[in-house]
């Protein structure tokens, strides 16, 4: 199923238009600008990663039907500036009033797309896995997990219910580590591991002791992870490294072992990139 059709994504497509077109386009309708055909192109006006071409085709066609798409390129696609993505043909006033719903959209997760590009290449050649968080827009959540995928990257739990990730205020809760996993393993569905959050050595050993399945190494500087990560591996555990890692960092703790990188960034810090609308 196309992304743009999920109810999910039609959920948010139909706030946006409600949000921009609630009182209709008056500036459209006083310079009586309505019958008249035109074409307009959607172009990039930077390097970028391209995401989101099905759902600002389908904004435009949520507001006219008659509104014909052309898709000049795919999600996931490298683009140079001057490089053309989507062309719609049809009714001016319908092209008008849709433009920045559509930009939006495809400015916002072409953004995260790139963003993850960036944090791919930054490890490549080494084993490590860079994921998301679930530290996304409110709303756009299936959306911005879709671009990081398209960047090249790889996504985290979707939800609360994806998977067993013990953090630091669950430990408080529980009162200790070794209290934590115990519960978990008794009581959690079979087919979920249990992932820890540890940021000390002695929690590492709690971890391991108590039978985790993955050990989530949180605010570790590179050396502090290289000696865990050792540790974690020999015991059998998955390790997942986590906390302020940035695009300068992510390479270093790749190379210091590390499984999984997770990277709140990738979302929550990628800037919009600059796509235009060419009207002709």
């Amino acid at each position: 199923m196309d992304i743009a059709t999920s109810p999910a994504v039609l959920r948010l497509i139909e706030l946006a238009l409600e949000e921009d077109l609630g009182r209709g386009d008056v500036t459209t309708e006083i310079l009586e600008i309505d019958a008249g055909e035109l074409s307009a192109t959607v172009v990039a006006r930077e390097p970028l990663v391209v995401f989101g071409l099905s759902v600002a085709a389908l904004v435009f066609q949520r507001g006219d039907s008659s509104v014909q798409i052309e898709l000049l390129q795919r999600d996931g696609e490298r683009l140079e500036p001057g490089q053309a993505a989507l062309r719609a043909t049809g009714r001016a006033s319908s092209i008008l009033t849709a433009e920045r719903i559509a930009l939006n959209f495809v400015q916002r997760l072409s953004g995260v797309a790139t963003m993850a590009n960036r944090f791919a290449s930054a490890v490549e050649g080494t084993e490590a896995r860079v994921v998301d968080t679930r530290k996304t827009t409110p709303g756009y959540r299936v959306l911005e997990k879709a671009a990081v995928r398209a960047g090249g990257c790889h996504n985290h739990r979707a939800d609360l219910g994806s998977g067993i990730l013990i953090k630091d205020n669950h430990i408080v809760a529980c009162g200790s580590v070794t209290e934590a996993v115990t519960r978990a393993l008794a009581k959690g569905p079979h087919g979920l591991r249990v992932e820890i959050e540890v940021d000390t050595d002695a929690q590492l050993d709690e971890a391991i002791a108590a039978g985790a399945h993955i050990v989530l190494l949180d605010n570790m500087s590179v050396e502090e992870v290289k000696e865990a990560a050792k540790k974690a591996q020999a015991a059998g555990l998955l390790v997942e490294v986590s906390g302020g890692v940035t695009l300068a960092t992510v390479g270093s703790y790749a190379r210091a072992g590390a499984d999984v990188i997770s990277a709140g960034a990738i979302t929550h810090s990628a800037p919009a990139v600059d796509l235009g609308l060419d009207i002709r």
